[in-house]
């Protein structure tokens, strides 16, 4: 009998978990390039009453075990990498990544990733997200030559008509004359429900999610930007809030488990008076 209270004990607790990720995701519906979480359950080890047995020769026929199963756990907690809409701002600087790539963030002696192409120029003339991480790319040389070592990327103020296409290189003009004046990259992962959440749109790697591996947009499954818009949440309210009643009633239920036991175990207290 004490063994369904614990089960139910556990099942509170698991319920708990997926209504904190789903209050989450609905809390980060209009949040700019958000994934959304899911919680997936399993089974805890189950308690085995008796084994099974193989057939006895025609005497007899083989048995199956019995066992009592003693709750559930989190197996996991997942990002969900879907593809989500781009909503158009028109923004010069904002991007949009239609793949699998991340921009690559340097703050301070961190490196950080994210899909929220909202990017903006400080007052030193480098390429920043909103909480002042400096964006990196590649420097391009005068005859059109790409670098290879990544670095802060920086419009200079002297040049007009400042534009990014689809493969990254950020375009500008100096005086009558078109000149590219960087190249945005992009950086890919093996294992991307593997990363980690850091707060203010991004990510870090982990040991399962591989290193990054860095290339222009355009190629393999970086992906390509999409200039002056930003890539939406792929929240989907309708199925959050059916998970949220699904949650809801399985937290119910799992507390009526806790009710139930404790009245029985009442009577069975009672059986002595």
């Amino acid at each position: 009998m004490m063994r369904s209270l614990y089960s139910g004990v556990t099942g509170l607790r698991n319920h708990q978990t997926r209504m904190d990720v789903i209050g989450n995701n609905i809390s980060n519906v209009n949040t700019v390039a958000y994934k959304a979480s899911r919680v997936v359950f399993q089974d805890i080890f189950s308690q085995t009453i008796s084994p099974a047995t193989g057939a006895n020769g025609t005497t007899s026929g083989g048995t199956n075990p019995k066992q009592v199963g003693l709750g559930s756990a989190v197996a996991s907690i997942d990002i969900l990498n879907t593809e989500s809409a781009t909503q158009y701002t028109g923004n010069t600087l904002d991007l949009a990544i239609e793949g699998d790539g991340y921009f690559t963030i340097r703050t301070g002696t961190s490196t950080t990733y994210t899909r929220a192409g909202n990017f903006y120029t400080d007052e030193n003339d480098n390429l920043v997200t909103a909480t002042g991480g400096f964006v990196q790319g590649y420097a391009v040389a005068a005859d059109g030559t790409v670098g290879t070592t990544l670095q802060n990327i920086t419009i200079d103020p002297s040049y007009t008509n400042v534009t990014i296409d689809e493969t990254g290189k950020v375009n500008a003009l100096n005086g009558s004359t078109k000149v590219v004046i960087a190249q945005i990259a992009l950086a890919t992962f093996s294992n991307t429900n593997a990363l980690e959440k850091v707060g203010s749109n991004t990510y870090r790697p982990t040991v399962n999610s591989g290193d990054p591996t860095y290339s222009t947009p355009g190629n393999g499954a970086a992906g390509k930007l999409k200039a002056g818009a930003l890539e939406m949440s792929n929240v989907d309210l309708a199925s959050e809030f059916t998970d949220m009643i699904v949650t809801q009633r399985g937290f119910q239920a799992n507390s009526r488990i806790i009710t139930t036991t404790d009245s029985m175990l009442e009577e069975l207290v009672n059986l002595k008076r």
